[in-house]
């Protein structure tokens, strides 16, 4: 059985326990409040580019270009997004459970964030490239991922590309997803909301005139398209990140608070069990002296 002096020793543990996960909490919250509000914004112009994706692609006229070519998988790369740090719950362990889903000896890796490259290492697989970004994403480091995949995929080393990373839905759920990258056209992994269906695009049939041509447009079009696509990417997986951090640290908090109490609790029954027994035996020995 404990005694008092053990007891306070552990509430003030665990008290000093609950002010750092309270610290950390408050900073994943001011992170996740930025991070949230840069993913969100960013999606009406991601929704708007993909539909023009589509309906350029798929209604142009004689054009055919290197990143739309679809090709028998015989190699496949992988972009793998994590987070940089833990403490963040199942974010990490949900995603790189959906990246074991890529046969070991026809896939290599490319990531982003410390924790998806300790998994690639690790696990046994063949990682290409790693790359980091920061807490804030900046499109200079989406452009390098992208260029890196894009290459990979002209120099016909791979011949599909896809994306594994966690897509932000609210503050309580992120979704892991695997996603369609290269060659370039319709995203079957994910439903994009407010995106027109493939029928939909078909059905709307309409002439568009590219100047100065097609050909230049729809290269430009394309090479654009990749990098704002994976900088999206990187925004949901940021705002993730922050929001199972939070989160996870304010369930940590909760439970340390619980703990305080029973403790407390059992320290305060035991101290009155011990002032009841002195009392007892201070009365008892008066009775005897008498």
């Amino acid at each position: 059985m404990l005694s008092t002096r053990d007891l306070r020793r552990q509430i003030r543990s665990v008290s000093g326990t609950t002010q750092i996960t309270k610290a950390m909490q408050m900073v994943a919250a001011s992170k996740m409040r930025k991070a949230q509000q840069a993913a969100l914004a960013g999606r009406p112009f991601a929704r708007l580019l993909y539909r023009i994706q589509r309906k350029a692609t798929t209604q142009a006229v004689d054009f055919n270009h290197p990143l739309l070519e679809v090709r028998q998988i015989r190699k496949r790369a992988v972009i793998l997004i994590g987070a940089d740090k833990g403490l963040c719950g199942a974010l990490n362990s949900n995603v790189f459970r959906l990246a074991t889903q890529f046969d070991i000896q026809s896939t290599v890796f490319i990531t982003a964030g410390r924790k998806a490259a300790q998994f690639v290492a690790r696990s046994g697989r063949q990682l290409v490239a790693e790359f980091a970004y920061a807490d804030t994403p900046r499109f200079p480091e989406a452009r390098a991922i992208a260029a890196f995949a894009r290459d990979l995929f002209l120099k016909r080393e791979v011949d599909q590309v896809q994306v594994v990373a966690t897509r932000f839905v609210n503050t309580l759920t992120q979704q892991p997803v695997s996603i369609e990258f290269l060659p370039v056209g319709e995203i079957k992994g994910l439903t994009l909301e407010g995106a027109e269906s493939e029928a939909e695009v078909a059905a709307h049939v309409t002439e568009f005139l590219f100047e100065p041509g097609p050909e230049a447009f729809l290269a430009y079009l394309l090479s654009h398209y990749l990098d704002i696509y994976l900088y999206q990417v990187l925004l949901n997986a940021k705002a993730s990140e922050h929001s199972a951090r939070m989160v996870s640290m304010k369930n940590a908090t909760d439970s340390a608070d619980g703990l305080i109490k029973d403790l407390t609790l059992e320290y305060n029954k035991l101290r009155q069990g011990n002032i009841t027994k002195e009392l007892l035996d201070i009365a008892g020995g008066q009775a005897e002296s008498g």
